[in-house]
Order: C-alpha cells, then sequence, then structure tokens
C-alpha cells in the first residue's frame, strides 16, 4: 500500500528537518526539500530510514521557474499522492533600514514568503481536491502579524503570506483541504537559522543562557509534534491559524 506524502519544502535540520522525521515515524513517507547541502539533507534522510521511516531528499531552489511545480508533480507520479505540504520557506533577509533596502532585497522576501507558497498551493491543490483530501501547513513568523522598523520585506512579505492562507482557506476548505498558519513568535533552537544568523560563537552562548536546560528557545522537536498534531485534527475543529512561543517570552500582541 502506497504511504501518504508529506512534502516539506524547505527542510532544514530545524523545524523542517524535524516535521519531516516526525511525519516518516507516524508512517509517512517524507519528501525533503532544501536549496542547499547535499551533505546535510542526506544526513537528514539517511537518519530516518536508519530509525525505520520512509524518505527521500532532493535539492530544490524555489525561486527558478518551475522548480516547485515539476517537483510536486515528480512526487505525484513517481513516489506517491501528497497528503501534507510543510511549508517552512524562511524570507528574513535581516534588519535593514529602508534606504538600504535594495528593491532585488525587498522583492526576493516576497518571492520566497509569498509567491513561493501560491506557487505551491497551485501545483499541490488540484491533486488534493481531486481527493477531497489535504493539509498545507504554513510555517510564519512575527513579521506577520507585527511590522518592525529594520523589517520591511519581512513583514510585507509574512504579511501577505497570511493573507494568503486566509484566501486558499475560503477557497478551499469546503473541498476537504485544511490550511494552517503557524506564526512561530520566538527564536528557534536551530542550527541552520538562528545558528548561522548568529554565529556559532553567539548560537551556543543563547543555548547556554536561554535554551537548553531553561526552555527559553523553541524546541524543533517539540514544534514538530505541533505540527503533526495540527494535521490529524478533525475537520470539525480545525486551528486556522495558530502562535507557538516558549513561556518566557511576551507573546507578540503584548510588545
Amino acid at each position: 500500500m502506497t504511504k501518504p506524502v508529506c512534502l516539506v519544502i524547505g527542510a532544514g535540520a530545524g523545524i523542517g528537518g524535524n516535521v519531516a522525521r516526525k511525519f516518516a515515524m507516524e508512517g509517512y513517507h517524507s519528501v525533503l526539500c532544501r536549496r542547499s547541502d547535499q551533505v546535510g539533507l542526506n544526513r537528514m534522510v539517511s537518519d530516518i530510514q536508519d530509525s525505520g521511516g520512509a524518505a527521500s531528499g532532493f535539492l530544490l531552489n524555489a525561486i527558478e521557474d518551475d522548480s516547485i511545480e515539476d517537483r510536486v508533480a515528480a512526487v505525484e507520479a513517481d513516489i506517491g499522492p501528497i497528503d501534507t505540504v510543510i511549508f517552512n520557506l524562511g524570507a528574513q533577509i535581516g534588519d535593514r533600514p529602508l534606504a538600504a533596502t535594495t528593491y532585488k532585497a525587498f522583492e526576493m522576501g516576497w518571492r520566497l514568503a509569498t509567491f513561493g507558497l501560491f506557487r505551491t498551493a497551485h501545483a499541490v491543490t488540484p491533486h488534493m481536491e481531486a481527493r477531497n483530501k489535504g493539509t498545507i501547513l504554513v510555517t510564519s513568523a512575527t513579521a506577520a502579524v507585527r511590522g518592525n522598523a529594520g523589517q520591511h520585506s519581512h513583514a510585507a512579505a509574512m504579511g501577505g503570506r497570511r493573507m494568503l492562507c486566509q484566501t486558499l482557506n475560503a477557497q478551499f476548505s469546503a473541498s476537504g483541504i485544511h490550511v494552517a498558519h503557524i506564526i512561530v513568535d520566538g527564536a528557534v533552537d536551530a542550527p541552520d537559522t538562528l545558528g548561522k544568523m548568529l554565529g556559532p560563537e553567539r548560537f551556543q552562548e543563547l543555548r547556554e543562557t536561554k535554551g537548553m536546560e531553561h526552555d527559553g528557545l523553541m524546541l524543533p522537536t517539540q514544534i514538530a509534534e505541533t505540527y503533526y498534531h495540527v494535521a490529524q485534527q478533525h475537520r470539525s475543529v480545525w486551528t486556522h491559524e495558530m502562535d507557538l512561543r516558549a513561556y518566557s517570552d511576551r507573546p507578540w500582541w503584548n510588545h
């Protein structure tokens, strides 16, 4: 019997990779897609397989024409029906004042965060509609609900991502497709994202002072548990938007 597929677009060592692993351990075939680092991708796929799960990995540059569309078509044809999509592409270009935010940088955020989700939905929803079943879980950020100085590109892109999730829900909920916008409102203990932004020394210092036994950094393994729970919800109680944060952080709406 063909396993249901969980397609993860943005499968780094943090949220994406851990969500892929969780779904694979629950009986899915996880398809991990990331822009670069073939060695790291192979390592994550091998780790899932060695643990008894089913997984495949592909490099995917989401801003290239037809890259997302071709991967969706290939997964449907060669691996199995896509039951769940995890859209986990980041679009953070760093803190930049308006004058230092180039047109190209601003557009890049939109291409990754908003247009990438649009293309993914455009490619996968016809398959899900035909089966009257499917889930699209979208990782988002505090910037989707609160704009800060220096976050012009990120806030505009993530705000667009949030509204796109709402329009997708408005059109496709009646067709059995569940779209959830998940706001990650805090720092994630992830070497591929926060670790690269801070550098290894500052990242380790933050882990020792706020993370680890302090539980002040969000753990990707625990985020994965929430993603899986949302994907299994009965349609009478679908979650359409939620926010996650560490117990010690102030929420976005209380700043």
